[in-house]
């Protein structure tokens, strides 16, 4: 299917130039040079645009700009029914993000129905983390068994995936409309999951921070709700007698991503800087016109 996909040259430029800029202020703002992820949020955007970032040796030479940068990986989506639709007919190679407001209900499905699922970042309770478990192994479970099918032997040999990566999204800014644990209670639920979810692993911790709070900074402000993050992780580092980095922190998106490095950031969220501006929920397609030969 993804050989199949076909994007504009002139848009599969733009979008390559735009993630080499995005990658360029990235590391500008790393002063420490720590390993710092970038997350390009694909939402609503069509499968081709993701494939042209993911593997820009397949795109027709005129569509490569004069340094053409490596293949991306990361890739955020906010919908599940979108990101199973992307997964199902894009390279299992891409890393899969789920960065969107998780439903309890929908937890299981989630990690259950996406193999190339990299990490879920927007976890803020005990049942949405055990729904996640039962779905990722449920997946372990399932490809083992296929696995000892194809292969014909009696002993069945577990499968090397690896387990789901998650961060426990805290509310720092304290928004009644904002999703996240509070912090004082972020370490009850970091320690539920690394004692009672083995399919889990506990990446760190997330936050969606004020817009106040990240134009402020923009006037030499510190940034408020990046401080709580990075003091919440170290109570709970303490907590659960663990390093401090053995938690990285996920905060910083397109306005503001530059400033949650310089505080300490381990990943970064960017979409319409790479992307341009989305569509509508309603009007977005996975395959575009384009895609379907009907340009």
């Amino acid at each position: 299917m993804p050989q199949e996909m076909h994007i504009k040259p002139e848009r599969a430029r733009q979008l390559l130039e735009n993630l080499k800029y995005v990658a360029d202020q990235v590391a500008a703002a790393n002063k420490s040079q720590r390993q710092i992820r970038l997350i390009a949020v694909s939402k609503l955007h069509p499968a081709s645009t993701i494939l042209a970032l993911h593997n820009p040796a397949s795109l027709d030479p005129s569509s490569l700009p004069a340094s053409v940068p490596p293949a991306h990986f990361h890739f955020g989506e906010n919908y599940l029914q979108e990101l199973q639709q992307k997964a199902d007919i894009l390279p299992k190679t891409i890393r899969w993000h789920f960065i969107g407001g998780l439903q309890s209900n929908k937890a299981r499905p989630l990690a259950e129905s996406v193999e190339s699922l990299w990490c879920v970042s927007s976890v803020d309770s005990a049942k949405k983390a055990d729904g996640l478990e039962k779905g990722r192994r449920a997946l372990v479970e399932r490809l083992a068994s296929e696995k000892d099918e194809k292969s014909g032997e009696e002993d069945k040999e577990k499968t090397d995936l690896d387990k789901l990566r998650v961060h426990v999204q805290v509310n720092t800014s304290g928004e009644a409309a904002k999703s996240g644990v509070e912090p004082a209670d972020t370490a009850a639920l970091c320690r539920h999951i690394r004692d009672n979810c083995p399919h889990l692993q506990l990446l760190g911790l997330m936050t969606i921070g004020a817009i106040a709070r990240s134009q402020s900074a923009k006037d030499g402000e510190e940034n408020a709700d990046f401080v709580c993050l990075r003091e919440t992780r170290d109570r709970v580092a303490q907590e659960l007698g663990v390093p401090e980095g053995e938690l990285e922190l996920s905060m910083g998106m397109s306005a503001d991503f530059e400033e949650a490095i310089r505080q300490g950031s381990g990943e970064v969220r960017v979409g319409s800087t790479i992307f341009g501006q989305r569509p509508p929920k309603g009007e977005a397609k996975v395959l575009d016109d384009v895609e379907e030969g009907k340009d």
